[in-house]
């Protein structure tokens, strides 16, 4: 019971983190490792119960989602489609051992993109050019790492979508909640129809994130956005280097 009470609580932060600045997988995936689930099982029932709180704060975020310059929102959500299913198929071929050794550097990469990812994306916009097959390309990348992972991968699209030149906040913010959803959605089927779910656990933390994504986006434009960010990033970190020590030293 205690576990259950733990992935609802998690859930609810986790959906609200999504919402207001991204990173709720960095506590979710914990959460299921921590109630007994294995990593690839963890990762992907992780994966489905974020899915439609990630949908209910872009259905509150909906009159703020616009197409991108000069692309198709289309063709950008044909790539994000495309590479989440190309993440799904790949983790669900990963070797379980391999895919506890690679989580700790997904998790470092995660929250270096979580930190950073807005000054490599201003310092890149300064020097480069973006076109926009560049940008679909690396849409379909990171539709591979969502689909494979998701650690930030909505901070990483804000990066990228800011070297194109989008830089209303409302705009991008909103079109980060529903491309992360694009991106997992491929993936979510496959797990699903691999078995991968451990779904009380599931079921439980998804009724949450259904209610803190939605309630999050609510009430992200109170939160002090400067102060949730360094805490998020703070944590990551955390989370980050807890999971070399254990993966490698101990």
């Amino acid at each position: 019971m205690e576990n259950y009470i733990l992935l609802f609580l998690i859930g609810l932060i986790a959906g609200a983190l999504n919402a207001a600045a991204g990173g709720g997988s960095f506590i979710t995936f914990p959460a299921f490792i921590y109630a007994g689930v294995p990593p690839i099982q963890a990762n992907a029932s992780s994966t489905v119960a974020l899915f439609p709180g990630s949908l209910a704060s872009a259905w509150k975020f909906k009159e703020y989602i616009q197409p991108f310059p000069n692309i198709s929102i289309t063709a950008m959500i044909i790539f994000t489609l495309l590479g989440g299913c190309a993440g799904g198929l790949l983790l669900l071929y990963t070797p379980s051992g391999d895919f506890k050794l690679i989580v700790p550097w997904l998790l470092l990469l995660g929250s270096l993109a979580f930190a950073f990812g807005k000054q490599a994306g201003n310092w890149l916009r300064k020097r480069i050019k973006i076109g926009s097959g560049l940008v679909l390309g690396a849409q379909f990348i990171l539709g591979i790492y969502g689909g494979y992972f998701g650690g930030a991968v909505g901070i990483m699209m804000m990066a990228v979508w800011s070297l194109f030149g989008l830089s209303d906040i409302k705009i991008i913010n909103a079109n980060k909640t529903l491309f992360t959803g694009i991106a997992n959605a491929v993936a979510v089927i496959l797990f699903i129809a691999a078995g991968k779910i451990y779904w009380p656990e599931t079921c439980t933390m998804m009724t949450a994130t259904i209610l803190g994504g939605y309630f999050g986006a609510h009430f992200t434009k109170k939160l002090n956005p400067v102060k949730l960010r360094t805490g998020i990033i703070f944590f990551n970190f955390l989370i980050t280097i807890v999971f070399f020590i254990k993966t490698f030293f101990s």
